[in-house]
């Protein structure tokens, strides 16, 4: 079972393919220079008495789809009802079926502000003006969660797995032929980039030609209960979503074997869309940063957040990268020319971080 921090084995594997030393660390703290510039920016709006944004008359927030719509909504409402109440508009939540849709939903102007994944968001910079601002920290003061490979409690191949050592991911990949796995959905770090790597690349497999069946489930929530229900043999989720099934369907969880953890992961980033007014973005950052509300921050889970920026989030990248080098050199349809090329590519995006 791996169990070292994620962004000193993204660093080590990155630098054991391309010989480059990159960032390893999780977090950071924004620049006095940029708080200051925020601060300004909060104080010059007051100063003239104006409406920040008034072409904003409400405010919409994207939310993943960890779960289902109404799950969510439960756990959000209360949420935003007070970012409504402390930012002086309404604040709507915005909930897609998957999480291409908050990502493209940023890109397109739709919601000004979202709550990712660390995958969901890499993608959401690349493409869709996201800039995150803040990182969540955990109930438990903790800013970061694994990812996990789980099957059914009664499924037989749970006898032949080492539970203690956490080796499901040996069994998975020597007798992936004869299982079912389900991711949850392509953008997910935990549910599908973390594992795509760590059990999947490393291994030279590729899930799309090693399983009797694979399938995208959509969602943690989604995931848990094909387990539960004995629907397929192996799904990912991650150890957020176990807690949240252990307290909303204690007997899905009781039927859930956990097999193979991660790393560490970092915890959420929150971003907003680069081309919002800074003084939007000064009030954003005023009430994520100063909001200590149990009732509303309790049921997600959360104490709180902390100032974060992009750079933050390099290790996901490197990852994605990393990952993305193994399917390519693992890749028995591309001729060795194109493998150079796109290797190549790769190697300079690494480059760039």
């Amino acid at each position: 079972m791996t169990t070292s921090v994620l962004t000193r084995w993204s660093a080590r594997l990155t630098l054991a393919l391309v010989g480059t030393a990159l960032i390893a660390s999780c977090s950071s703290t924004p620049t006095e220079e940029a708080a200051d510039t925020t601060a300004d920016e909060t104080a010059e709006a007051t100063a003239e008495g104006g409406v920040c944004a008034p072409e904003l008359a409400e405010i919409d927030f994207g939310i993943i789809s960890t779960e289902s719509q109404e799950n969510l909504e439960e756990l959000w409402e209360p949420f935003l009802a007070k970012m409504s109440e402390d930012m002086g508009r309404p604040v709507n939540g915005f909930y897609a079926t998957d999480y291409a849709g908050v990502i493209e939903a940023m890109g397109a102007g739709k919601i000004q502000i979202a709550w990712y994944g660390g995958k969901s968001y890499i993608e959401a910079a690349a493409r869709s003006g996201a800039e995150v601002f803040v990182q969540t920290v955990a109930s438990d003061g903790s800013k970061g969660y694994y990812a996990h490979l789980i099957t059914n409690a009664e499924n037989p191949i749970v006898q032949d797995i080492d539970l203690e050592a956490g080796d499901g991911d040996q069994y998975v990949i020597e007798n992936a032929g004869d299982l079912t796995f389900a991711f949850n959905d392509p953008n997910s770090t935990s549910g599908f980039l973390v594992p795509s790597y760590y059990v999947f690349a490393q291994n030279g497999i590729n899930p799309e030609d090693a399983f009797s069946e694979l399938l995208f489930a959509g969602s943690h929530e989604a995931t848990a209960q094909a387990v539960a229900n004995d629907q397929v043999d192996v799904a990912t989720n991650n150890s957020e979503s176990m807690s949240r099934l252990q307290e909303t369907d204690a007997e899905a969880f009781e039927q859930v074997q956990i097999i193979w953890t991660s790393p560490l992961i970092p915890s959420d980033p929150i971003a907003y869309q680069t081309d919002i007014p800074d003084c939007l973005k000064a009030e954003f950052q005023d009430f994520f940063e100063n909001i200590d509300d149990e009732s509303v921050l309790g049921p997600l889970d959360w104490a709180g957040f902390d100032p974060a920026v992009d750079a933050d989030w390099n290790p996901i990248r490197e990852l994605d990268i990393a990952r993305q080098m193994e399917e390519t050199k693992n890749d028995t349809a591309m001729n060795e020319a194109d493998k150079a090329a796109k290797l190549e590519e790769l190697e300079k995006e690494l480059a760039d971080l």
